[in-house]
C-alpha cells in the first residue's frame, strides 16, 4: 500500500489512480465528520463530493508545510460545512435519526429509543456550539484523533487544543447540563449505523 507522500505527487500530476487511493482512504473519515456537523445523511454526502471535487481540482497547489493531507482534506471540509451553516441559517430542518428506522431487533424498542432519544440530545448540544468547538469534538470522539493530531488539523498547538477541550467541557456541562468524560475516549455512541 502506498504512502501518501507517495501519492501525492502522483496525483497532483494529474493520476487518477493515485487521487482514487487517496479518495478511498479518506472518504469515509471526512464523510463522518460533515454528517455529524449537519446531522442530515443527504447534505453530508453531497459536501463530502465537493470536498473531494475542490481537493481534485486544487491538488497541484497543495505543498506539504509538515501537516498530514488529511489535515488539508479536514480544512476543505470546515470550510465547505461553514459555508453550509451560514447558507442554510434561515432555514431550520430537523433531520429524522436514521437509527429509529434502522433494523435493530437485538434490542427492546424502548431502550433504543431512548438511546436515540440521548444521542440526539447530545448532538444538538453540540451543534449549539462554536464551530471550533464543534470541530474539536467531532475530531475527538468521532474520528478518535489525539490531541496532536487534532492540534495539526485546527492549526493550534497540543496545549492549546487540551485547554479548548477542557472549556467545552465546562461549557456544555454549565450551560446545557451535559457531562463529558475527561479522559480521551467518550462512552456515548456517535455511531452511524
Amino acid at each position: 500500500m502506498q504512502s501518501d507522500e507517495e501519492l501525492l505527487p502522483l496525483a497532483s500530476q494529474g493520476d487518477l489512480d493515485a487521487f482514487g487511493f487517496l479518495y478511498e482512504r479518506y472518504v469515509e473519515r471526512i464523510f463522518n465528520y460533515i454528517y455529524y456537523r449537519t446531522g442530515n445523511t443527504y447534505d453530508a454526502e453531497d459536501l463530502t463530493e465537493r470536498v473531494f471535487m475542490r481537493a481534485m481540482r486544487h491538488i497541484g497547489n497543495y505543498h506539504d508545510r509538515g501537516l498530514p493531507f488529511s489535515a488539508w482534506l479536514y480544512r476543505i471540509a470546515h470550510n465547505l460545512v461553514a459555508n453550509w451553516h451560514r447558507d442554510n441559517n434561515r432555514r431550520k430542518e430537523i433531520p429524522l435519526d436514521e437509527s429509529l428506522f434502522g433494523d435493530h431487533q437485538s434490542e427492546h424498542p424502548e431502550m433504543e429509543l431512548l438511546r436515540a432519544e440521548e444521542r440526539e440530545r447530545l448532538l444538538r448540544v453540540i451543534r449549539c456550539l462554536p464551530d471550533e468547538r464543534q470541530q474539536l469534538l467531532i475530531l475527538k470522539f468521532v474520528e478518535h484523533f489525539s490531541n496532536a493530531e487534532i492540534g495539526q488539523i485546527m492549526g493550534r498547538t497540543e496545549g492549546a487544543v487540551k485547554s479548548l477541550y477542557h472549556r467545552t467541557l465546562l461549557v456544555m456541562r454549565d450551560e446545557f447540563g451535559v457531562n463529558l468524560p475527561e479522559e480521551e475516549h467518550l462512552e456515548v455512541e456517535f455511531n452511524l449505523e
